[in-house]
């Protein structure tokens, strides 16, 4: 055994040249299911003003692999689950994909591809083994085309998923192992990458942990050591995120592969949608996780740190909302590309707004002061409202969760109206509803930062690149608001009413 001076000393010189040849900055995920998405240029320079260098697609956007060309940004770029069987299917079907998407923007744009993650989340308990017979072939597949393209040195495939392909027999990181169901295709996956040098990517979420159990201790959740340890042998765990990391290490060290690379593909916190989403949380957890980051701080049995992507650069208006409302609130930045709290991203720097965003009018629409909350056309009117446009902002405990019954309309018929770039024809809801000037948000008492507001569009008339229609993981068009249009009759208006008449 070597000095433990030099030995440290050698160490760090490895680490610095590592740094200096690699660039050091943050990840983020980008995503692009927006009614409104800010133009991706814009959203380019958004990411490099603070501190980006790599980012994550959740899709093959020509637009943003446009932008993204000759930025100096690396990219993941992402494979739908839709999209799996086809790949799956035939070696060809991926020559055609990596051609299109991978291929043409290398070699057209200068657009710096580092990785394709094929599917994203698979192997989910909730898709009830949909996608368990495609990924792997699709997976292979694409690298046979990446080989063909003569890519296959310069982007590296991967699979992003869930930290429910793992668990613990003990409840310790120590017993981690891969759910028996899947254990022998996770076996066969990760002994591929290993054999391609490619990495392994999991997506870790400590918010989906507090908010799943009512008794998960929440400092255990966030980065102050301020949680009561857990011990495992001679490691002692103050957060999740370091847990649930060395559970898959664990895993992967049961299996054979005590070295593997791995990415966290996802990690972040969200501002709206659920009490413990708010902005002071988000903060709080999103500053503590940066400051990992400018440490190269990794886990109690991985040290060396790895790529985190945080999760995400902006809100996504028209995700889908089946996980919950919070789904439409990740964004560091609002949809738009402001600031919804301050971070030190290190050495003082703190966030930047993104420039040159164009808005529509400053123009609302609410509830007629003549309409009443009787009319029989009201509820109809809400439902149609917030199952075209996003109202998660009104559910419990979140941002707008506290407005009178009338001013839960007109949010719901304004955020219909912004969505439909205000048309006239967007404000009648059968003479329900009136065009403003005066912004009918509430008051911002005490300076909250979570406070309600009353958005104003994006204005997207001129826009550089026209986003396709966002789609789910099934290939069907996505609708933007709840599921069920009588969710918003009976959570916005109908409890309101009988307040009111109390």
């Amino acid at each position: 055994m070597g000095h433990p001076k030099l030995w440290g000393s050698l160490l760090l010189v490895v680490c610095c040249l590592s740094l200096v040849k690699s660039g050091f900055g943050f990840a983020c995920n980008w995503g692009t299911r927006s009614s409104h998405p800010l133009p991706p240029d814009i959203v380019v320079k958004l990411m490099k003003d603070n501190g980006f260098n790599k980012v994550k697609l959740f899709e093959a956007d020509p637009g943003a692999l446009q932008a993204l060309g000759n930025s100096g940004l690396q990219v993941m770029l992402g494979i739908p689950n839709e999209f799996l069987a086809p790949l799956a299917s035939s070696v060809r079907v991926a020559e055609n994909w990596v051609a299109k998407n991978v291929s043409y923007f290398i070699s057209n744009f200068g657009t710096n591809i580092r990785y394709v993650a094929v599917g994203n989340e698979p192997f989910l308990n909730a898709y009830n083994g949909s996608f368990l017979q495609s990924t792997f072939p699709a997976l292979q597949n694409i690298q046979a085309a990446l080989i063909k393209a003569g890519l296959g040195r310069q982007v590296k495939v991967t699979i992003p998923l869930n930290a429910d392909v793992y668990e613990t027999s003990n409840g310790l990181p120590s017993g981690g192992n891969f759910r028996p169901d899947i254990r022998d295709l996770m076996v066969n996956i990760i002994k591929f990458l290993s054999n391609n040098a490619c990495p392994l990517t999991i997506n870790i979420y400590p918010f989906l942990s507090l908010n799943a159990d009512p008794h998960f201790p929440k400092e255990y959740a966030f980065f102050s050591g301020n949680a009561a340890p857990v011990i495992d042998g001679s490691i002692s765990y103050t957060n999740v995120l370091d847990a649930n990391f060395d559970t898959l290490v664990s895993a992967l060290e049961k299996n054979g592969f005590t070295s593997m690379p791995l990415i966290i593909g996802e990690v972040g916190w969200p501002t709206d949608g659920d009490p413990s989403a708010n902005k002071a949380n988000a903060q709080r957890f999103n500053q503590g996780l940066i400051e990992r980051i400018n440490r190269r701080q990794g886990t109690p049995k991985r040290p060396v740190p790895t790529d985190t992507y945080i999760f995400a650069i902006v809100d996504e208006d028209a995700k889908s909302i089946q996980p919950g409302n919070f789904e439409r609130h990740w964004g560091v930045f609002n949809y738009d590309g402001t600031i919804k709290y301050s971070l030190n991203m290190g050495n003082g720097k703190q966030l930047v707004p993104a420039k040159g965003v164009q808005y529509l009018s400053k123009q609302w629409c609410v509830m007629s002061p003549q309409a009443s909350l009787s009319d029989p056309n009201l509820p109809n009117s809400v439902a149609y409202a917030c199952d075209h446009a996003d109202c998660t902002s009104l559910s419990y405990g979140s941002s707008c969760g506290n407005l009178d019954a009338k001013s839960n309309v007109s949010y719901a018929f304004n955020a219909y109206f912004q969505t439909m770039n205000q048309s006239s024809n967007a404000c009648k809801f059968s003479n329900l509803a009136t065009i403003s000037t005066i912004d009918p948000s509430p008051p911002n008492q005490g300076n909250n930062r979570d406070a309600c507001q009353f958005g104003i569009m994006i204005d997207t008339t001129k826009k550089r690149h026209l986003a396709r229609p966002p789609r789910t993981s099934s290939g069907t068009k996505l609708r933007i608001g709840q599921n069920s249009c009588w969710y918003w009759i009976s959570f916005l208006l109908v409890p309101s009413i009988l307040i009111m008449k109390n």
